[in-house]
């Protein structure tokens, strides 16, 4: 099917930056149709949308972190990104990347996720 395997994570202070990369492959040959988005999820907390792409670079963002993330894609590396300004300690959590297929299988498909921690 569909593999989506992030990178980037690690550890930051706060203030720092941090792109997180997303690179998708599989059955489909080309990201370029679908709509592809972040979401994490922190200790004690549910799964949240953090920013999502629609083909036509179209973007939304949760209010926690809009004005400080920017998501991005690369459809010839069939790659997801996500920039990450100005860290604050509560955007710690595990960062996993979505994407739906609308298409074919009509379905999501999700990352394994990539630790972001904020710590001083």
């Amino acid at each position: 099917q569909v593999q989506l395997v992030e990178s980037g994570g690690g550890l930051v202070q706060p203030g720092g930056s941090l792109r997180l990369s997303c690179a998708a492959s599989g059955s489909i040959l080309s990201i370029k149709h679908n709509v592809m988005g972040w979401y994490r999820r922190a200790p004690g907390n549910q799964r949240e949308l953090v920013a999502t792409i629609t083909k036509d670079n179209i973007s939304t963002y949760a209010d926690a972190v809009k004005g400080r993330f920017t998501i991005s894609r690369d459809n010839a590396k069939n790659t997801l990104y996500l920039q990450m300004d100005t860290l604050k300690p509560e955007d710690t959590a595990v960062y996993t990347c979505n994407l739906h297929d609308n298409r074919y299988t009509l379905r999501d498909y999700w990352g394994q996720g990539t630790q972001v921690t904020v710590s001083s």
